[in-house]
Protein backbone atom coordinates (compact mmCIF):
# COMPACT_ATOMS: atom_id res chain seq x y z
CA UNK A 1 0.00 0.00 0.00
CA UNK A 2 1.67 3.41 -0.96
CA UNK A 3 2.38 5.81 2.02
CA UNK A 4 -0.02 8.27 2.95
CA UNK A 5 2.25 11.50 1.75
CA UNK A 6 1.76 10.32 -2.02
CA UNK A 7 -1.92 9.90 -1.80
CA UNK A 8 -4.59 11.94 0.11
CA UNK A 9 -8.17 12.16 0.35
CA UNK A 10 -8.11 16.14 -0.80
CA UNK A 11 -7.05 14.38 -4.50
CA UNK A 12 -10.64 13.29 -4.66
CA UNK A 13 -12.33 16.91 -5.74
CA UNK A 14 -16.36 16.25 -3.28
CA UNK A 15 -13.56 15.21 -0.30
CA UNK A 16 -11.33 18.46 -0.97
CA UNK A 17 -14.65 20.41 -1.14
CA UNK A 18 -15.67 19.50 2.82
CA UNK A 19 -14.25 21.81 5.58
CA UNK A 20 -11.22 20.24 7.71
CA UNK A 21 -13.41 18.87 10.41
CA UNK A 22 -15.78 17.87 8.12
CA UNK A 23 -13.20 15.84 6.61
CA UNK A 24 -10.87 14.77 9.81
CA UNK A 25 -14.20 13.35 10.91
CA UNK A 26 -14.64 10.74 8.01
CA UNK A 27 -11.51 10.02 7.51
CA UNK A 28 -10.90 7.38 9.99
CA UNK A 29 -13.92 5.81 8.29
CA UNK A 30 -11.77 6.39 4.32
CA UNK A 31 -9.92 2.98 2.90
CA UNK A 32 -6.94 3.99 0.29
CA UNK A 33 -7.69 1.20 -1.99
CA UNK A 34 -6.04 0.22 -5.22
CA UNK A 35 -8.34 0.16 -8.62
CA UNK A 36 -7.13 -2.15 -11.39
CA UNK A 37 -8.36 -1.95 -14.43
CA UNK A 38 -11.55 -3.57 -15.15
CA UNK A 39 -12.35 -4.41 -11.49
CA UNK A 40 -16.16 -4.80 -11.37
CA UNK A 41 -17.17 -2.61 -8.23
CA UNK A 42 -21.13 -3.17 -8.82
CA UNK A 43 -23.16 -5.45 -11.30
CA UNK A 44 -26.00 -4.53 -12.68
CA UNK A 45 -28.88 -4.96 -9.66
CA UNK A 46 -26.45 -5.41 -6.95
CA UNK A 47 -26.07 -3.87 -4.57
CA UNK A 48 -22.86 -1.54 -3.24
CA UNK A 49 -20.87 -2.73 -0.15
CA UNK A 50 -19.35 0.93 -0.30
CA UNK A 51 -18.93 4.09 -2.02
CA UNK A 52 -16.05 5.07 -3.84
CA UNK A 53 -13.76 8.64 -3.95
CA UNK A 54 -11.61 7.93 -7.08
CA UNK A 55 -8.28 9.63 -6.71
CA UNK A 56 -6.72 8.25 -9.95
CA UNK A 57 -8.49 6.05 -11.16
CA UNK A 58 -12.08 6.24 -12.82
CA UNK A 59 -15.12 4.29 -13.27
CA UNK A 60 -16.81 3.16 -16.06
CA UNK A 61 -21.00 3.09 -15.64
CA UNK A 62 -22.32 1.67 -18.35
CA UNK A 63 -25.05 -1.24 -19.53
CA UNK A 64 -24.63 -3.97 -20.92
CA UNK A 65 -27.59 -5.64 -23.62
CA UNK A 66 -29.22 -9.00 -24.03
CA UNK A 67 -26.81 -9.59 -26.36
CA UNK A 68 -23.58 -8.43 -24.65
CA UNK A 69 -23.21 -5.03 -26.46
CA UNK A 70 -22.59 -2.57 -24.02
CA UNK A 71 -21.93 1.42 -23.84
CA UNK A 72 -21.21 3.61 -21.27
CA UNK A 73 -23.56 6.39 -19.52
CA UNK A 74 -21.52 8.25 -17.34
CA UNK A 75 -17.80 8.25 -15.86
CA UNK A 76 -16.90 8.52 -11.80
CA UNK A 77 -13.44 10.05 -11.84
CA UNK A 78 -11.40 11.99 -9.03
CA UNK A 79 -14.43 14.91 -9.43
CA UNK A 80 -17.12 12.98 -7.25
CA UNK A 81 -18.33 9.39 -5.87
CA UNK A 82 -19.69 6.09 -6.79
CA UNK A 83 -22.61 5.02 -4.98
CA UNK A 84 -25.13 7.32 -5.25
CA UNK A 85 -27.98 5.44 -5.64
CA UNK A 86 -27.55 4.48 -1.82
CA UNK A 87 -29.06 7.69 -0.67
CA UNK A 88 -31.48 8.29 -3.72
CA UNK A 89 -33.52 5.44 -2.38
CA UNK A 90 -33.30 3.23 -5.11
CA UNK A 91 -30.25 0.92 -3.78
CA UNK A 92 -29.71 -0.75 -6.96
CA UNK A 93 -29.20 0.46 -10.69
CA UNK A 94 -29.38 -1.76 -13.87
CA UNK A 95 -25.69 -0.42 -14.98
CA UNK A 96 -22.52 -1.92 -14.08
CA UNK A 97 -19.57 0.07 -12.49
CA UNK A 98 -16.08 -1.47 -13.82
CA UNK A 99 -12.63 0.49 -13.47
CA UNK A 100 -11.89 1.60 -16.83
CA UNK A 101 -8.43 3.30 -15.71
CA UNK A 102 -6.40 1.51 -13.23
CA UNK A 103 -5.11 3.49 -9.92
CA UNK A 104 -6.43 4.66 -6.63
CA UNK A 105 -9.73 5.85 -4.51
CA UNK A 106 -10.88 5.44 -1.02
CA UNK A 107 -13.68 3.40 -0.21
CA UNK A 108 -16.38 3.90 2.76
CA UNK A 109 -18.64 1.76 3.72
CA UNK A 110 -22.10 2.19 2.84
CA UNK A 111 -23.67 2.07 6.19
CA UNK A 112 -21.85 4.90 7.36
CA UNK A 113 -21.82 6.78 4.50
CA UNK A 114 -25.92 6.64 4.41
CA UNK A 115 -25.67 7.69 8.00
CA UNK A 116 -23.78 10.72 7.50
CA UNK A 117 -26.19 12.05 4.21
CA UNK A 118 -29.09 11.16 6.40
CA UNK A 119 -27.88 13.46 9.20
CA UNK A 120 -28.93 16.68 7.17
CA UNK A 121 -24.50 17.59 7.30
CA UNK A 122 -23.23 19.76 4.70
CA UNK A 123 -22.28 16.60 2.84
CA UNK A 124 -25.68 15.96 1.80
CA UNK A 125 -26.05 19.43 -0.16
CA UNK A 126 -22.70 18.67 -1.49
CA UNK A 127 -23.46 15.03 -2.45
CA UNK A 128 -26.88 16.04 -4.05
CA UNK A 129 -25.27 18.72 -5.84
CA UNK A 130 -22.98 16.25 -7.35
CA UNK A 131 -26.02 14.44 -8.36
CA UNK A 132 -27.21 16.46 -10.49
CA UNK A 133 -24.22 16.94 -12.28
CA UNK A 134 -23.73 13.63 -12.21
CA UNK A 135 -27.29 13.59 -13.90
CA UNK A 136 -26.06 16.03 -16.44
CA UNK A 137 -23.53 13.76 -17.92
CA UNK A 138 -25.80 10.83 -18.10
CA UNK A 139 -28.78 12.81 -20.44
CA UNK A 140 -26.04 14.90 -22.28
CA UNK A 141 -24.02 11.40 -22.57
CA UNK A 142 -27.78 9.69 -24.35
CA UNK A 143 -28.01 13.19 -26.59
CA UNK A 144 -24.49 12.79 -27.69
CA UNK A 145 -24.81 9.12 -28.56
CA UNK A 146 -28.02 9.84 -30.56
CA UNK A 147 -27.02 13.03 -32.24
CA UNK A 148 -23.30 13.48 -33.00
CA UNK A 149 -20.63 12.10 -35.02
CA UNK A 150 -18.44 9.22 -33.64
CA UNK A 151 -15.41 11.61 -33.72
CA UNK A 152 -17.09 14.39 -31.61
CA UNK A 153 -18.22 11.41 -29.17
CA UNK A 154 -14.45 10.44 -28.93
CA UNK A 155 -13.22 14.42 -28.01
CA UNK A 156 -15.63 14.59 -25.57
CA UNK A 157 -14.87 11.62 -24.47
CA UNK A 158 -10.93 11.98 -24.49
CA UNK A 159 -11.63 15.68 -22.89
CA UNK A 160 -13.41 14.27 -19.76
CA UNK A 161 -10.98 11.77 -19.38
CA UNK A 162 -7.98 14.44 -19.64
CA UNK A 163 -10.18 16.27 -16.97
CA UNK A 164 -9.98 13.40 -14.21
CA UNK A 165 -6.75 12.47 -14.95
CA UNK A 166 -4.78 15.59 -15.30
CA UNK A 167 -2.17 14.61 -18.04
CA UNK A 168 -1.79 13.97 -21.29
CA UNK A 169 -0.84 10.20 -22.72
CA UNK A 170 -3.83 7.64 -22.09
CA UNK A 171 -3.33 4.09 -22.18
CA UNK A 172 -6.43 2.88 -23.17
CA UNK A 173 -6.86 0.80 -26.36
CA UNK A 174 -9.04 1.22 -29.79
CA UNK A 175 -11.65 -2.13 -28.90
CA UNK A 176 -12.30 -0.38 -24.95
CA UNK A 177 -13.01 3.11 -26.45
CA UNK A 178 -15.27 1.66 -28.85
CA UNK A 179 -16.97 -0.30 -26.03
CA UNK A 180 -17.57 2.56 -23.74
CA UNK A 181 -19.08 4.78 -26.58
CA UNK A 182 -21.17 2.03 -27.85
CA UNK A 183 -19.69 1.45 -31.76
CA UNK A 184 -17.74 -0.85 -33.71
CA UNK A 185 -14.21 -0.73 -33.56
CA UNK A 186 -13.85 0.85 -36.96
CA UNK A 187 -15.63 3.60 -36.46
CA UNK A 188 -12.98 4.34 -33.54
CA UNK A 189 -10.24 3.33 -35.87
CA UNK A 190 -11.35 5.91 -38.71
CA UNK A 191 -12.32 8.87 -36.43
CA UNK A 192 -8.82 8.32 -34.24
CA UNK A 193 -6.98 8.60 -37.54
CA UNK A 194 -8.68 11.59 -38.59
CA UNK A 195 -7.71 13.16 -35.52
CA UNK A 196 -4.17 11.77 -35.93
CA UNK A 197 -4.10 13.15 -39.61
CA UNK A 198 -4.97 16.86 -37.81
CA UNK A 199 -2.15 16.67 -35.55
CA UNK A 200 -4.26 16.38 -32.28
CA UNK A 201 -3.14 13.14 -30.74
CA UNK A 202 -0.62 10.78 -31.54
CA UNK A 203 -2.28 6.94 -31.17
CA UNK A 204 0.52 3.78 -31.15
CA UNK A 205 -0.24 0.38 -29.43
CA UNK A 206 -3.11 1.45 -26.98
CA UNK A 207 -1.73 4.68 -26.25
CA UNK A 208 -3.13 7.99 -27.09
CA UNK A 209 -0.71 11.23 -26.53
CA UNK A 210 -2.63 14.02 -26.71
CA UNK A 211 -0.76 17.35 -28.16
CA UNK A 212 -3.24 19.99 -29.29
CA UNK A 213 -6.10 19.81 -26.48
CA UNK A 214 -7.16 23.03 -28.17
CA UNK A 215 -8.05 21.56 -31.14
CA UNK A 216 -9.87 19.04 -29.77
CA UNK A 217 -11.79 21.61 -27.40
CA UNK A 218 -12.82 23.48 -30.94
CA UNK A 219 -13.48 19.99 -32.78
CA UNK A 220 -15.84 18.93 -29.96
CA UNK A 221 -19.86 18.87 -29.43
CA UNK A 222 -21.19 20.95 -27.18
CA UNK A 223 -21.72 17.97 -25.10
CA UNK A 224 -18.52 18.27 -23.36
CA UNK A 225 -18.99 22.16 -22.55
CA UNK A 226 -21.94 21.10 -21.31
CA UNK A 227 -20.99 18.58 -18.91
CA UNK A 228 -17.73 20.77 -17.82
CA UNK A 229 -19.83 24.11 -17.28
CA UNK A 230 -22.68 22.51 -15.13
CA UNK A 231 -20.05 20.70 -12.99
CA UNK A 232 -18.02 24.33 -12.97
CA UNK A 233 -21.85 25.82 -11.83
CA UNK A 234 -22.33 23.52 -8.90
CA UNK A 235 -19.07 23.65 -7.80
CA UNK A 236 -17.35 26.68 -7.80
CA UNK A 237 -17.68 27.66 -4.41
CA UNK A 238 -18.06 24.49 -2.97
CA UNK A 239 -15.55 25.49 0.37
CA UNK A 240 -18.97 27.13 1.49
CA UNK A 241 -19.93 23.19 2.11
Amino acid sequence: MPSSCQHQPIQNQLLAALRTTQLERLASHLELVHMPLGDVLCESGGRLHYVYFPTSAIVSLHYILENGASSEIAGVGNEGMLGVSLFMGGETTPSWATVQTAGYGYRMKAGLMLQEFNQATPIQRLLLRYTQALMTQISQTAVCNRHHTIEQQLCRWLLLTLDRLGCQDLTMTQELIASMLGVRREGITEAAGKLQNAGMIRYRRGHIMVLDRAGLEKHVCECYHVVKKEFDRLFWDVRKF
